[in-house]
Parts: C-alpha cells; structure tokens; sequence
C-alpha cells in the first residue's frame, strides 16, 4: 500500500505542476516573457531550495525525459517545416549547423579555459555543451506572438536549430570521452564516426518517414488512432537510429520534414496532436530540468556563468555566425539578428547531464555553468527578439494570420481536406469578392440553416463557410478569412503599376516598407513576401493597406490592386478616392517605360 501512495503521490505533484505550467503561461503571454523560462523557474521553485522542497537527483531519468522530450519537438519541428524554405538556405544553413558548433566550441573553448582554469579538453566539453542552439526555444519564440520574419533569415535560423544537435550530441559524447581518457583519440576514427551517425540518421528518417506516409494512406486504421501511430513511429525511429549508431535526433527532425511534405490522411489530427504533445513535452522537460537544480549551488558560479554567457552572446556566437554565412551575402543586419538569436536552452543542459552519467571528474561545473547560460540566455535574448527584429527591419508587414478554423479529414483520400471558417465582417474574402481557382465552396451554414455553394450564392458576415482545398494550401487560404480592419471594399481600390518601385508607393501613400527592400518594384517585393508561386487573390498586408494580386500566371504577377483604410465602406469618399486615382494613375505614367530588370 505504501508503494501506491508513493505513485499516487507521483502522479498528483507531476499533474500539479504542468497545471501551474500551464496557468503561468497566460500570464508570461501578457507580460512577454519567455515562456519556457517561466516552466524552468516553476522547477526551480518546486525543487530541494524552493519552497516545494522536493529533492530529485535523478540524471538517468533526466535523460530519458529530456531525449524523448526533445525527440518529439525535433519531429514537429520538421512537421511543420516546408521544404520550399531551403531554397537557397540549405547550404548556408546546414553550415552553421555544423562548422558553426565547432568553431563557437572552440572559440568558447579559450574563454572557459581562463575564466575557470579548467584544461583545455575539459573547457572544450563545457564549449560543446553550451554551442548549439536550441531547437524548442526557437521554434516557440519564432512561431509565437505574430512575429513573422523574412524567409531567408527565418529559414536559416529554424534549419540551423532543428539540425545543430546531433552535431552538439556528437561533440558532447566525444569530447566526454575524451576527458575520461585523457585526450587518448585518433582524429580519422572522430570525423568518420560523425559522418556514420549523420549517414545512419538521415537514412533512418528518410526510410521512417516514408514507410510512416505508406502506412497512413494505405491501412484503414480507426479514427484517432493516426496520431498514435505517428507517435509510437517517431520513438521508434529515434530508437532504432541510436541502437545502431545513429543521430536519433537527425532522424526524427528528417522524419518530420518527409511526413509534412506529403500528403497523408488525417494531417490535420496529427499536427494538432503534436502540437500539444510538444507543448506537454517543452513544459515536462524544463520542469524536470528545473527540479535537478540546486540554486544554492548555482549561485557559487554566478560569476563564471555570467561571463562566460556574455561572451558566447557577443562574442563566440556572432563570430561563428560571420564566418559561416559572410559569404552567402547576407546583409549585416541579417548576420547580427541570426547571431542574436542563438538561444540556448532544454539541450544545453540536457547535454550537461551527460558528463555526470559519464563519470567525469567536477560534473556538477559542467551542469551548473550551462545551466546559467541557459538561464541568462532565455531572459535576455528571448524577451529581445521581437523588438529587434522589428528595429533591424527583418519583420515582415504584419503579423501571422489569426484565423479560427475547422479541419476535417475526409477518408479514403489524401488530396483534398474540408476546412471551415466563420466570416467576419472585416474577412478579406469579402473584400476581394472571389476565391482562388483551388478552392471549391462545399457549404455554407447561414443563420442555423444549412445551404448548399448553389444556394448560398455570395458569402456574407456571420456565414460559417466550407471548403475542399489541397491540405498544402490551407496556411494560404487562412489569410481570406483573418480579420483586417485596414481592408477596404472592392470597388475601393486602386489600381497599381507592377513595374513601379515600391518606395515611390510608399511615399506617396503613407506606407511603411521594411529597411532593405526600397529599390524593389512592387512586384518584386509581393513576390519576395508571398510564400509560394503567386495567384490571384493572394493579399500582402504593409501597415495599414493592402497589396492584391489581380491577375497572375506563370509564376509572375500582372496585375496588383492597393486597398487603404480611408476607403472603408464607412468612411468612403469619392472626391478622396478620385483623388488617389489621380495619384495612382501618375505613379503609373511615370514607371509605365520601366523595364525590370
């Protein structure tokens, strides 16, 4: 009986805190503070020093929590990441998540070895700890709050976090190694174990992720039963990649990337899944990492901690960053913000448990030291980088689409998915009057009444709408039925030289257009923002207006309509609007002998 109590026990503290976890995040989300610093600190408060008292020590389990854990973010990671972002950014990407660990480690390498006298393989270790960033912090704070940045910069830094562990892993194990054997290595067997383990992973998570496709497109498998599945494949792959000397964490990432790549039944239900058991996963591994810690132990490498994660922030992570991307030509802005935004967080200290395990003399240095550069880097950088993105210009024009919607999965095919949406009455649909040629209206549900696409003819405010459309065209279709106050009536709008550059739009208009992107034409600057190849009625919001795609085909725009705030339907003017046309139209005479480049 008292064995039950002690899991009931268990069970009751486990649930307590991730419902506290959970509860803080509102209240992180209103004040803008990292939200998996918030889920450390909780720890942290329940632990030995905190008033929670509870004592855990426990590094093998630490382990087990923080590998799966971090194994199912890598997944959804690579779930929601589409390949059409590594245009261009692969390369450069994939270099940072490997040259650029190494040369942060050894940069961080020469710190360490002064700020704590360790030797330099030992300062090495607590380099490689600490030199990779960290994928769930990433992909949380790059996703969270709206913030969209510009794709090149925003792809490099979600394939740069989602593919550096293996490398940080690598390094870690290695150089533990290392330690307990006193530098005894042959440098041929290191380079071709790394490349045994990232062959052996991309293999695994290719071949996973394709037999998971097969299996949810041809097994008749009952419903709920797909999120599972996927699940119990991600552990499996992530395991068996390991067993035989593989990069679990490679795997999965790459898993994910095949499964969100292609079409498979019940996408909506697996990627809602995951999204919660990330979520669960993120709380459960920072509270558990938070329990590990002792903060009265913690505040006798206060000193070393601060600086050393000082200079990883200033000085190791901006020169790897420079020296990696330099020659793919980002602009300097671009390499400050990449190189602000390496964050370290859960792997870091995760990778810290290692050398404990492992027997390493003065562990607890490793794992306390990390732990406060974690600690430093999630407050600091993490509340920062909204504001700089915005400063530095790499935000794009508004915020992500807020949209509520309804996904259904339709059985027995994988091309089509019926989503639903409510319309408002500042919903773009309204405003742009059509729907793209890959949608087809299926339902309407208008005042508790059911209508057909027939009978409901136009859509109106308050409708709840129903569509086929391909399962990779939803994020598209959600930006028709976000709200946006600053859209205006179609017969409001005015038409837009293509060829016109989008600094004379924006001076003439009152526009605000992102630092670097003036001597584009209006054109150029749709297609540099739009996701995918461009169609009508694809709408681009800059500030307060609207840009409109009118005609496209071929991959190029033809025609682009501009909405503005003061042609709203309450406030319409038509000396205003004959006015602006006026403008337009002379926009347009003097670009009209414009040839682009």
């Amino acid at each position: 009986m008292a064995s039950l109590d002690v899991v009931a026990w268990l069970l009751l503290i486990g649930s307590a805190l991730i419902l506290i976890g959970i509860a803080s995040s509102l209240v992180a989300r209103r004040f803008g503070a990292p939200l998996l610093f918030v889920f450390l600190l909780i720890g942290m408060l329940a632990g030995q020093d905190g008033p929670g008292g509870i004592v855990f020590n426990d590094y093998q389990a630490t382990y087990l929590v923080g590998s799966t854990a971090l194994a199912i973010i890598l997944f959804d990671g690579g779930l929601r990441t589409r390949l059409s972002i590594f245009r261009g950014v692969l390369v450069p990407a994939l270099l940072l998540a490997t040259v650029g660990v190494v040369l942060t480690t050894a940069i961080l390498a020469v710190i360490i070895a002064f700020v704590l006298d360790f030797s330099w393989l030992e300062s090495a270790l607590l380099g490689g700890i600490v030199a990779s960033t960290d994928a769930a912090a990433v992909f949380f704070l790059l996703r969270s709050g709206g913030l969209q940045l510009r794709p090149k910069v925003g792809a490099i830094l979600e394939i740069e976090s989602g593919t550096n562990d293996p490398i940080a892993m690598f390094l870690t194990v290695l150089l533990t190694g290392l330690v307990l054997s006193d530098g005894v290595a042959g440098g041929s067997l290191v380079a071709l174990d790394l490349v045994r383990q990232g062959l052996i992973g991309a293999a695994f998570g290719t071949a996973g992720g394709f037999a998971a496709v097969w299996c949810l497109n041809r097994l008749d498998l009952p419903s709920g039963l797909h999120p599972l599945l996927v699940s119990a494949a991600v552990v499996l792959v992530f395991a068996l990649a390991g067993l035989v000397g593989g990069s679990g964490f490679l795997a999965v990432y790459l898993m994910g990337l095949v499964l969100g790549n292609r079409p498979i039944r019940a996408y909506p239900s697996i990627v809602s899944f995951h999204e919660a058991a990330t979520w669960l996963s993120q709380i459960v591994m920072f509270l558990v990492l938070g329990l590990l810690v002792t903060p009265t132990t913690l505040v006798e490498y206060a000193v070393p901690g601060v600086i050393i994660a000082v200079l990883l922030i200033l000085l190791a992570r901006p020169a790897a960053v420079v020296l990696c991307l330099l020659p793919f030509g980002l602009q300097w802005r671009e390499l400050g913000f990449v190189s602000w935004v390496g964050l370290r967080g859960a792997v870091s200290i995760f990778l810290a448990a290692i050398p404990t395990l492992a027997g390493v003399p003065d562990a607890d240095a490793y794992f306390n030291v990390a732990f406060f550069v974690v600690l430093i880097s999630l407050v600091v950088q993490g509340w920062s980088i909204r504001p700089l993105a915005m400063k530095l210009g790499l935000a794009l024009p508004g915020n992500a689409p807020s949209v509520s919607r309804v996904e259904l999965d339709l059985p027995g095919q994988v091309d089509q998915e019926l989503v639903g949406y409510p319309l408002t009455e500042d919903a773009p649909v309204l405003a742009l009057g059509a729907l793209p040629p890959w949608v087809r209206l299926v339902m309407v549900v208008r005042k508790e009444t059911i209508h057909s696409a027939e009978e409901a003819g136009t859509l109106r405010p308050g409708d709840y709408a129903y569509f086929l459309v391909p399962p990779q065209r939803v994020d598209r279709l959600d930006r028709l039925f976000t709200p946006r106050q600053s859209l205006s009536p179609p017969f409001g709008e005015l038409p837009v030289n293509t060829d016109a550059a989008i600094a004379a739009l924006a001076e003439l208009y009152g526009l605000v257009v992102p630092q670097g992107d003036e001597d584009l034409t209006v054109c150029d600057f749709m297609l540099k923002y739009l996701d995918d190849e461009p169609e009508t009625g694809d709408a681009l919001v800059v500030g307060d207006a609207t840009l409109v795609v009118r005609e496209a085909g071929d991959g190029e725009i033809r025609r682009i309509g501009l909405q503005l705030p003061e042609l709203t339907a309450s406030g319409f003017n038509l000396d205003r609007l004959s006015r602006l046309r006026q403008d337009a139209a002379s926009l347009w005479q003097r670009t009209r002998t414009r040839v682009r480049p």
